[in-house]
């Protein structure tokens, strides 16, 4: 780990990080699949960016995706973090209404009642 940041260079992600190989994590970087921080020279990655390269080994190694498929699997896994992020602060605002404004968007939800 570089001085204490908790940010990890790439020999210490490639030493800590089995079975990921630097051709794949160069390729990941190219293909901005992970960004690390940093000049291109010495790269640095953030927790955040090294929880990304092992989806990454997880996905290309364990689960055997395609390399040109992983882009497509990735972006199809951000794209549901993000609604659920969406849905969690939407649940918060829901729940911060008062009862009968809750109760209302509860109704909406639920659709129309179905006749007898």
């Amino acid at each position: 780990m570089t001085g204490g940041t908790g940010k990890a260079g790439i020999e210490d992600l490639l030493a800590s990080t089995a079975p990921l190989r630097r051709e794949d994590l160069i390729a990941w970087i190219e293909e901005e699949l992970v960004v690390p921080e940093g000049p291109a020279e010495t790269p640095s990655f953030s927790e955040e960016a090294r929880v990304r390269v092992r989806l990454l080994c997880t996905l290309r190694y364990d689960l055997d995706i395609d390399a040109e498929a992983l882009p497509v699997v990735v972006s199809l896994l951000d794209q549901l973090h993000d609604v659920q992020r969406r849905l969690r602060a939407l649940a918060g605002a829901v729940a911060a209404q008062d009862q009968a404004v809750r109760e209302a968007i509860i109704a909406v939800l639920r659709g129309p009642a179905s006749a007898g």
